[in-house]
């Protein structure tokens, strides 16, 4: 039973199917996600619903849940998580899960409140950057990419502060909950943020970053994750195709998330 997710079935469409002549009930595709990510799929499934395709949509109020409700059978697939969050949740729960295919890539960037550029950021300037082993890295890859640090090659997405080999600002970066990144703006000299985290502060505009990341570390695309043997399961790749494809889904994408996200799956 599924005890800690939200209980708001999106969708659980009363549908038959016929096989070999005989009406039957067919299981509907339990697909499992969380807030960030439901609006959009909440399309999917109803357009499933007119290529009658049974969905049935849960929505998790964690980031724990969907991978152990995953494991134990109680969803087909989870949409959520990019391949270093869920490399790191197999080590610490030994999960037997796989990405089956690829979703969209949400942004991250890098803003300030007194700067407009990163040539204006002073010697010693204060960073702030998420604290978890994930999130970190891609903080300090982004602050790469922007030339204000160098990282020893190779390193990815598991880049700690020891892998800095240059830092010509001497630039002090300070770890911060990533939920909390959007109160560090007022404070950081440059901070690294979340879009979905800043739309819901409204504290200031989610475009107005310096830079993004964008698809320059595809492992950030969120993944379609399932069991290695519900690999052949035909309705996944419908769903997934409705998902991809439809334009339906595509608008609510767009809504959603603006500009500021882009579909992995076209990269």
């Amino acid at each position: 039973m599924l005890k800690t997710f939200i209980a708001r079935p999106v969708a659980a469409l009363a549908l038959t199917f016929s096989l070999f002549g005989t009406a039957q009930a067919a299981d509907a595709l339990k697909v499992g996600t969380t807030a960030a990510f439901s609006i959009p799929l909440e399309a999917a499934v109803s357009e499933a619903k007119k290529q009658g395709l049974d969905v049935e949509l849960i929505e998790f109020s964690d980031w724990i849940a969907p991978n152990v409700s995953l494991a134990a059978g109680d969803i087909d697939v989870n949409y959520f998580q990019h391949i270093p969050f869920l490399e790191n949740a197999k080590a610490a729960g030994g999960f037997d899960l796989v990405p089956f295919a690829p979703g969209i890539i949400n942004n991250v960037g890098l803003y300030s409140k007194k700067f407009k550029s990163f040539a204006e950021l002073p010697e010693g300037a204060s960073v702030a950057i998420a604290n978890d082993p994930i999130n970190s890295g891609r903080g300090l890859q982004l602050l790469a990419k922007a030339g204000l640090i160098t990282l020893k090659p190779g390193v990815g997405y598991k880049a700690t502060e020891e892998d800095i080999v240059a830092n010509p600002k001497k630039l002090k970066i300070l770890q911060v909950e990533a939920v909390q990144l959007v109160r560090a703006y007022d404070d950081a000299d440059l901070v690294q943020g979340y879009p979905a985290y800043i739309r819901l502060a409204k504290t200031f505009d989610a475009t107005s970053a310096l830079l993004f990341d964008g698809l320059d570390h595809k492992e950030y695309v969120i993944q379609f994750v399932i069991r290695p043997q519900s690999k052949d399961d035909p309705r996944l790749a419908r769903f997934i195709d409705i998902y991809q494809h439809s334009p339906v889904v595509r608008a609510a994408l767009d809504q959603a998330h603006g500009k500021l996200y882009q579909a992995g799956w076209e990269s």
